[in-house]
């Protein structure tokens, strides 16, 4: 039977982050990203959530390496977990490779397998010849991927846009998306985030006018919040306050780490002269002083979110200018309408997406989708990088462009797509989904249900004191709750649990010990019940035998 080439996305797919799609032909896999997605409200004390590796688990000796687009977090974020179980090489372009040595760092994971390519550079993994392609998103050295397969060539897109006049001077290589296309192109993956979208996005230098406008305006200080992976972005507005005579101070643990590493490698050029810390700044006049901050989607910790709420070393106020320079990603909008509303109730002037044009995307539009069909010309297509309903409309999107339905994939997570020269098949699944991760340690479902039981109705637990010897009540019956009731305020209602609970107590003297195991589940039933009934909420109930 012919080998077929298998494309198995593990995560990205019906949802926005969580990067990951296996690649895989006879005993060879490549794996395309490895990212992480924050969690959200129903997942309480969830730190991160990455996808589930158990395919890659039960394939290692397959495993040739990752091939890494770019930099976010919802691309890189999980592979210090992936490189704690498989000793294989990861592959990207320069920012990208010191964005993830840090992040291995931090996380104490070694590998001495990464290794820094440049756009248009080719590697042979296996038998897969993979060429990476430059391209233009919102963080410094963004690629895709031409994957030379037995089968034939996939395109994988990574997030990108087709912004002709970066920042950084190299716009996107149109002519090698070409060059495949007018080979021919067996499958292309591509990025679905904006589909929703008409027309074209704007370039990243549209917005520096913007800056230049609210800086000529300015009297007093200048804070600009936004992701401090946009090292384009972070270089416009140096620029901008460099040239009003500002001196700028970078706050945020990740702004400065991420200045840090740009800076070193030369992707932003700022004078060291003109970059202050934080308690140098006092020696200065309110206008001749620009903060770029963390905090543009109202993250808690983050620098702006502490400015706004008095409890950041550079508290903001009356006078000050505040710059949001971003746009809410989907599940943020309530945390940085806090922090916005918090920056009005303070008196700053606040500038925002809704406002201004103070924000660009990274990603491609409906015309630039449409162009990349049409350039490419893959025989099968595979939206990926959104959620359904955006991997749908991309889908009727490449039916416009002569794609047939029947060779288009809107695939889910641990979907199996069988590609041939000829044929396509989606049929069989792989193990996929969410692991979260609290700490160091992978969370189950059941752990979740339990903590949102709690965060809703609380915990009440049951201490009976019992003789070790003949199994008789010592001391009486102790209810303690935290999170259902009050217990100041309701010591009648306790008294009324314990007399209901009392004669299933009194059954079990000179009970065996063995027998202790019923006593705890009759009285968490019978507790339970009470509780619905005159509450009509259940608590998690833990009865304690106490034998003294």
């Amino acid at each position: 039977m012919a080998k077929k080439l298998k494309i198995i996305p593990l995560g990205g797919i019906g949802e926005i982050g969580k990067n990951m799609t296996v690649i895989e032909y006879g005993g060879d896999i490549v794996v395309i990203d490895c990212g992480i997605v924050f969690p959200d409200d129903e997942m309480p004390g969830i730190d991160v959530v990455i996808p589930d590796m158990t395919y890659l688990e039960q394939n290692a000796d397959k495993l040739r390496g990752f091939l890494i687009t770019h930099g976010h977090e919802d691309h890189i974020g999980a592979l210090p977990y992936a490189l704690a179980k498989f000793d294989v090489p990861v592959f990207g372009t320069k920012f990208t490779i010191a964005l993830i040595e840090h992040k291995l760092h931090e996380a104490r994971v070694k590998s001495s397998k990464l290794t820094c390519l440049n756009p248009s550079d080719t590697i042979q993994l296996g038998c897969f010849k993979v060429e990476f392609i430059k391209t233009g998103h919102s963080i410094a050295g963004a690629v895709a991927l031409a994957i030379t397969t037995p089968v034939g060539t996939v395109l994988h897109t990574g997030d990108f846009k087709m912004d002709l006049t970066p920042i950084d001077g190299e716009p996107i290589n149109i002519n090698r998306f070409a060059y495949y296309g007018s080979r021919g192109v067996l499958a292309m993956m591509s990025d679905s985030t904006n589909v929703e979208r008409n027309g074209y996005t704007q370039s990243e230098r549209e917005i520096g006018k913007t800056f230049e406008h609210y800086f000529d305006v300015a009297t007093g200080r200048v804070i600009v919040a936004s992701f401090a992976s946009n090292v384009y972005r972070l270089q416009q507005v140096a620029d901008v306050a460099i040239a009003h005579g500002r001196v700028i101070c970078f706050q945020g643990r990740s702004m400065e780490q991420v200045v840090e590493i740009a800076r070193r490698l030369g992707y932003l050029k700022i004078p060291s002269e003109s970059i202050v810390a934080v308690d140098q700044l006092k020696k200065y006049p309110d206008n001749q002083v620009c903060v770029i901050t963390t905090g543009s989607q109202g993250e808690p910790m983050s620098g702006l979110f502490r400015m706004a709420n008095s409890s950041h070393r550079l508290n903001i106020g009356k006078g000050d200018m505040v710059i949001v320079s971003a746009s809410a990603i989907p599940g943020n909008e309530k945390g940085v309408s806090r922090v916005i509303n918090a920056l009005f109730a303070k008196g700053a002037m606040v500038v925002y997406d809704q406002m201004a044009d103070v924000h660009v995307s990274g990603h491609a539009c409906k015309e630039e989708l449409r162009l990349m069909l049409y350039i490419c010309k893959p025989k099968f297509f595979i939206p990926v990088h959104g959620e359904y309903r955006h991997l749908s409309v991309h889908k009727h999107l490449a039916e416009e462009m002569g794609i047939d339905s029947e060779r288009i994939f809107v695939a889910h997570n641990g979907s199996v797509i069988e590609l041939s020269p000829k044929r396509g098949v989606m049929q069989e699944t792989v193990p996929a989904g969410m692991v979260m991760v609290d700490g160091s340690t992978n969370i189950e479902d059941a752990v979740i249900r339990d903590r949102k039981l709690l965060s809703r109705d609380g915990l009440v637990a049951v201490v009976i004191t019992l003789d070790s010897e003949n199994g008789r009540q010592l001391a009486p019956t102790e209810i303690i709750s935290r999170g259902f009731i009050y217990m100041r305020e309701s010591e009648d209602f306790i008294a009324d649990c314990i007399e209901k609970l009392q004669p299933e107590i009194k059954k079990f003297e000179n009970a065996d010990k063995s027998e202790y195991a019923e006593l705890k589940n009759n009285v968490r039933s019978k507790l339970k019940a009470y509780l619905n009934a005159k509450t009509k909420r259940t608590p998690i109930i833990i009865p304690i035998v106490v034998l003294i």
